[in-house]
């Protein structure tokens, strides 16, 4: 039995508070076993069981989506040829400082080197060359979860920034550009409905600017979203990759009248690793995480209160069915003291509690808890597999619409470079008239990157915004309302 001095000391909950976010962020991953830091490999993260059972869910939850919209799942090699890389000029071009390559196996050098895939197009296309022939081919959707490897060469942060992280990918061809067009505008969909809907992240879609391209595309869209401590965090982007690839890859069909064409390219690059950084960052409070409950490694705490033959049979007749209704249940049995528990699986962010004395054992009534707002209620034991179903349902609303909010207080609008400084400092998204987003308006970011270490994010993508006056920065007309960030 731990004495209550140890217990005491040992409960000490969490030092910093949510607004010494960075401190914050990185005790509460320790604290909570989501991960391990003191790996001896710069970038590199040990994911312990809390967050890899949490990741789990994400992905069924992202993989379902993307096959219920026609996707189908495949597994390619981790390793890619150099002369595959240099099928694609940009591409290569764009990735090359960030590649880790093999040279050796054992005492041998080889002969074309094997880089660390940083993502899988050059793997991917290579063989869709030699699948796509036909329009009946067509359209080919393919994704892959998997890890990629990237030596960068910025500050590292746990699920935000490492050399390896984890994600899914998914590559389709099309026989027109209008197929191609579709699949990004479905890829934003899927975004809303899986990320924003089911993980409680909040994004604005925005089309890069011309110089902040992926390597090799025509367009690139991405989901942006605001941490709490103001910056900006890319999640998933699709790319419009046009004819690029598939003229440096050779993917190409014969339509119905037997004429030979180039297949239309997209990608679409949903990053579990960051957006269990959100989820972290955005759900949690100065107690610890909260999880949306279609994520959450359990979803149900039962914690006994006393050690009665009854109470703990009441604890595991309720465990037992609600793990029979697929509901993520575990009793918390230690010797630990019940505010010691509470405490300890708040600062997990299980969702919902459910305490058991002597009289919910004698009456059937229990006593259900919410992490999200502390708020408790008695329920019949008859109907608690409804009510956990309502509560997980209502807890996930509740953490979206917290978020949004927080989101959309964090949009503001600049009409001078000087505005653009002080509402920086502020954090969050700016909206700003500008010049162009194409290349001659990369001056213009320039100058922002250097004065405010600023980046131009791009142009809204779900809708067009009509500029009015002049560029904030070199004052002539403007062409475009673009949002600028600063970001990890």
């Amino acid at each position: 039995m731990v004495s209550k001095k140890n217990d005491r000391e040992e409960n000490i909950g969490l030092r910093y508070r949510k607004s010494d976010f960075s401190k914050w962020y990185n005790e509460i991953i320790a604290k909570s076993e989501l991960a391990d830091l003191r790996y001896n490999a710069k970038g590199f993260l040990v994911h312990r069981p809390w967050s890899v059972m949490a990741m789990k869910e994400m992905y069924r939850l992202y993989e379902a989506e993307l096959e219920r919209n026609g996707h189908l799942p495949v597994w390619f090699p981790a390793l890619i040829p150099e002369s595959n890389f240099k099928k694609e000029a940009d591409h290569i071009e764009g990735f090359a400082p960030e590649l880790f390559w093999i040279t050796r196996t054992g005492d041998k050098a080889l002969t074309d080197r094997l880089a660390l895939r940083p993502t899988s197009e050059t793997a991917m296309y290579n063989m869709y060359s030699k699948w796509v022939r036909s329009w009946r081919d067509l359209p080919l959707k393919l994704y892959q979860s998997c890890q990629v490897w990237r030596c960068d060469t910025k500050a590292t942060r746990p699920f935000i920034r490492g050399r390896e992280f984890f994600w899914i990918e998914a590559h389709d061809v099309f026989g027109t550009r209008k197929g191609a067009e579709d699949q990004v505008k479905e890829d934003m969909k899927t975004t809303e409905q899986v990320m924003h809907k089911e993980f409680g992240i909040p994004f604005m879609f925005v089309q890069r600017p011309e110089w902040d391209k992926f390597p090799g595309a025509v367009h690139t869209y991405a989901a942006d979203t605001i941490m709490p401590d103001g910056k900006v965090l890319q999640q998933p982007s699709t790319h419009l990759l046009g004819h690029n690839f598939a003229k440096s890859f050779n993917i190409k069909y014969r339509d119905k009248k037997g004429n030979e064409k180039l297949g239309w390219q997209t990608c679409y690059g949903p990053a579990i690793w960051r957006m269990m950084a959100s989820v972290i960052a955005q759900h949690g409070d100065d107690k610890g995480l909260i999880f949306p409950f279609k994520i959450a490694p359990a979803q149900v705490i039962v914690v006994p209160i006393g050690k009665s033959s009854a109470v703990k049979k009441k604890c595991k007749d309720v465990r037992d069915g609600l793990v029979e209704a697929c509901i993520r249940t575990i009793i918390d049995d230690s010797d630990k003291r019940p505010g010691w528990k509470f405490n300890q699986w708040e600062m997990r962010g299980v969702p919902i509690r459910i305490e058991i004395g002597p009289e919910e054992a004698k009456t059937g009534k229990l006593t259900l808890v919410r992490r999200d707002t502390a708020k408790k209620d008695k329920i019949s034991e008859k109907c608690l597999v409804k009510m956990i179903e309502k509560l997980g349902n209502d807890i996930t609303k509740s953490l979206v619409k917290r978020a949004d909010k927080f989101f959309n207080e964090n949009i503001r609008t600049a009409k001078s470079m000087e505005e653009l400084g002080v509402l920086l400092k502020l954090g969050g998204m700016i909206r700003a008239n500008f010049c162009s987003v194409e290349s001659n308006g990369e001056p213009c970011a320039d100058e922002i990157q250097d004065k405010y270490h600023a980046m131009i994010r791009g142009t809204r993508a779900d809708k067009k915004e009509k500029p009015t006056g002049k560029c904030i920065v070199c004052g002539k007309r403007a062409n475009y309302v673009v949002y600028v960030g600063k970001q990890y």
